[in-house]
């Protein structure tokens, strides 16, 4: 299972950018995705995270309200749409998925067996 997010870029304080996961392998459409970032000097954080079939995502205090993770196991990609951009949310973002047949949607980064390479957010005030 190998992933690949897209996306990326500089944007200004309250633009919307939208991030790319697809998912190459076995198994998409039963795995859960989630979306992690670090922002500079800091800890690898949960984004979010959602189910085989798209419905209820989870998703961190941060970013609920702004953020919204969705999926086309059709495409083997999932998104995250990120509205409200603040400089606080300047970070490479990763995509993880679990796996195959696991159900929950953790918010800890090593419950995620696979990882892509991440993909750079940088939001200018």
């Amino acid at each position: 299972v190998q992933l690949q997010a897209s996306g990326g870029g500089l944007v200004q304080s309250g633009d919307s950018l939208r991030l790319s996961c697809v998912v190459s392998g076995r198994s998409f459409g039963s795995r859960v995705i989630g979306w992690f970032r670090r922002a500079p000097g800091k800890d690898r954080e949960f984004v979010g995270a959602i189910s085989w079939s798209g419905g209820s995502p989870s998703y961190a205090d941060s970013v609920k309200g702004r953020f919204t993770i969705s999926r086309e196991n059709s495409k083997n990609t999932a998104y995250l749409q990120m509205n409200t951009l603040k400089p606080d949310d300047t970070a490479v973002y990763y995509c993880a998925a679990r796996g195959s047949g696991i159900t929950v949607l953790s918010r800890s980064a090593s419950q995620y067996q696979y990882w892509g390479p991440g993909t750079l957010v940088t939001v200018s005030s």
